[in-house]
């Protein structure tokens, strides 16, 4: 992931960093649709989630890349994320991370895809 990349390999890094995303996303909404399941069918699907997540994770791990998901985290320059709803707020506003609408992806030499969140206020 330097600058000697060839074109193929860069393009080869985009459809990973894209299907890495998306998978991340279709689980997510894939553990929504789990809650509405008889308790039976939530255990088998919940265990081929939690294989496919954990199969997700090592693989990108193995290639030195991670997803991060934003979630609960304070929201500021730190979260290497835009906001969808940041208008929402004021400039004395103190911002948590709501829901990862997207995962950011971090690689060997630091970030190779911002995320998306939404916002909330902070509960105190």
């Amino acid at each position: 992931m330097g600058a000697t990349e060839t074109p193929r390999e860069k393009e080869t890094l985009k459809a990973l960093l894209r299907l890495s995303v998306e998978s991340w996303r279709l689980l997510r909404t894939i553990e929504r649709f789990q809650l509405q399941l008889d308790a039976d069918q939530q255990r088998r699907i919940g265990g081929r989630i939690t294989y496919f997540d954990r199969l997700l994770h090592d693989e990108l791990e193995n290639l030195g890349l991670s997803l991060v998901d934003f979630r609960g985290q304070p929201f500021g320059p730190q979260v290497a994320a835009s906001a969808l709803n940041a208008d929402d707020f004021g400039p004395t506003d103190t911002l948590v991370v709501d829901q990862t609408v997207e995962p950011a992806v971090v690689g060997p030499d630091g970030l190779l895809q911002m995320g998306t969140v939404t916002l909330r206020r902070e509960l105190k």
